[in-house]
């Protein structure tokens, strides 16, 4: 008989988070040993996926829907399962409510958790304690832990899926520009700041470059921490509390024929979108995972300039990239814990060098562009559902 994993986040195809637990749900619709149901309401409009995964997903949909209801009676009061909980964990690593304020306890809960600052309170370690393991999303969000003194702690990659990013034909899309790519959420964390100073230098040398921008969120109100590096002119916000993306760039001195915003893609359709870029830039300053967007461009085979610091570290090999080695640190949350740095800061002329590289060197930036993608061959959504299956096994 199959056996409930709660899977105690959003689901979503539009962001990390929800795209981790969607591919959870997906790879564990047919196991023979797991039934996994989300414990929060799924919404309709945040999953896009093609037809026969929709199928696939229909008992998962059915017994998430199911047990949100039952939750409904419990609403607001602690509630226990006889069934282990996966809980999504933040920088604090408090455990948030399921559907209608209810608190889970499951048989255990298991931690699961990308943060991305170093220092870490005497409450927040507590609470880390009091899970009986604890899953980073990488090897440095390990070591923090480890250095401080936790043990209770294992590294799961988080994947990609290999049916749609992988290298293949491009079909030459705007084919006379030079497409640098630049995804993720608009926050300081992710470098934005750096990416828009960087490009204005390199446009202004090759009027055929264009900034194509993935950077919608859920979260528009993140975006204003860009403010406080004084890297870039301040973010302007429409009526409706977006952020005017192509605004902001021309502001900064890149030109409307060279920046493009690419709107909303959900995660299914995204890989045709990475296929055509010549390049993609991540100088982000912290990474408590590996990078989901990053690792999804070089798994498509598009050569990538990354920060070296934090989760970034996962995806670095040798030549499979380009990479930003020149690295500072940022503020307090670059002062790290005992040998394990904290966050990076890159440098603009390093970032705006490797651009130049990759538009001199088109050969070059293919072998990078390959190494990158036979790294990430390694790196599917059903190995990591795979371990995944292997620590909760332990538990029940």
């Amino acid at each position: 008989m199959r056996k409930p994993v709660i899977i105690h986040w959003g689901i979503s195809s539009f962001f990390g988070w929800g795209i981790y637990g969607l591919n959870l749900a997906l790879n564990w619709s047919a196991d023979a040993d797991f039934e996994p149901v989300c414990s929060l309401p799924l919404r309709g409009d945040q999953i896009a996926v093609d037809p026969l995964r929709q199928q696939a997903l229909s008992p998962f949909f059915k017994a998430s829907l199911d047990f949100v209801k039952r939750l409904e009676e419990r609403a607001g009061k602690p509630t226990s399962v006889n069934a282990p909980v996966l809980v999504g964990l933040g920088n604090d690593f408090q455990t948030m409510p399921g559907a209608h304020g209810v608190m889970l306890q499951g048989a255990p809960n298991l931690g699961v958790v990308f943060f991305e600052v170093p220092q870490l309170s005497e409450d927040v370690l507590e609470r880390a304690r009091s899970f009986p393991l604890i899953v980073t999303g990488s090897t440095w969000n390990e070591r923090i832990l480890r250095a401080y003194g936790l043990t209770n702690v294992k590294t799961v990659i988080q994947g990609i899926d290999q049916t749609l990013f992988h290298p293949a034909q491009k079909q030459g899309v705007l084919k006379d520009r030079f497409l640098v790519f630049t995804g993720g959420k608009l926050e300081r964390r992710k470098g934005q700041d750096l990416v828009v100073a960087a490009f204005t230098r390199f446009a202004k040398r090759h009027p055929d470059a264009l900034l194509a921008a993935a950077w919608h969120s859920p979260w528009p109100q993140l975006a204003k921490s860009l403010d406080e590096s004084g890297m870039t002119a301040p973010l302007p916000f429409t009526a409706e509390g977006k952020v005017d993306q192509a605004a902001w760039a021309e502001t900064n001195g890149i030109a409307r024929n060279q920046f493009l915003d690419l709107g909303a893609i959900p995660n299914a359709l995204m890989a045709p979108v990475l296929r055509e870029m010549d390049v993609a830039v991540f100088p982000n300053r912290s990474e408590g995972g590996t990078n989901l967007v990053a690792m999804e461009a070089m798994a498509c085979g598009v050569p990538a300039i990354l920060s070296a610091n934090t989760g970034h570290l996962d995806l670095i090999d040798g030549n499979n990239c380009y990479a930003l080695e020149k690295q500072t640190p940022v503020d307090g949350s670059g002062a790290g814990v005992g040998s394990v740095a904290g966050w990076g800061e890159s440098d603009v002329d390093e970032i705006d060098e490797m651009l130049e590289r990759a538009y001199r060197d088109r050969a070059d930036a293919r072998r990078r562009g390959d190494r990158g993608a036979a790294k990430l061959a390694g790196y599917s959504w059903s190995r990591t559902a795979d371990q995944m299956k292997a620590i909760v096994s332990g538990y029940l």
